[in-house]
């Protein structure tokens, strides 16, 4: 089991930045891979960026060259830094984990959700 709590969401005007950390707590030492997501009114949940146990990163289009998905180890925070923000980034921002199960496969957590409101 592992729980997951994000922070620092809030209300910034466009062209400003955020940062979002996840602290992950439980059995840490079986995560894979930790990302966030987010989940617009009315649209799917989407991957925003994610981090592998490796350190290797990936992100979606639509925030390559604005936002950094970091964590410096397994006992670390996955921080979420977001630069240059705009309206459209407006969403419930989500920390997933996917944690290694006994065998094989993985299991899904999420964090309770944090929002992000970017004004134009």
């Amino acid at each position: 089991q592992v729980q997951l709590v994000e922070s620092g969401g809030g209300m910034v005007q466009a062209g400003g930045s955020l940062r979002l950390s996840c602290a992950a707590s439980g059995n840490i030492f079986s995560i894979n891979a930790m990302g966030w997501y987010r989940q617009a009114p009315g649209k799917q949940r989407e991957l925003v960026a994610g981090i592998i146990s490796g350190g290797s990163t990936n992100y979606a289009d639509a925030v390559k060259g604005r936002f950094t998905i970091s964590r410096d180890s397994a006992k670390s925070p996955v921080y979420l830094q977001m630069n240059s923000l705009k309206p459209e980034d407006t969403a419930g921002y989500y920390c997933h984990a996917a944690v290694l199960k006994t065998g094989w496969g993985t299991d899904d957590y999420w964090g309770q959700g944090t929002q992000v409101t970017v004004s134009s």
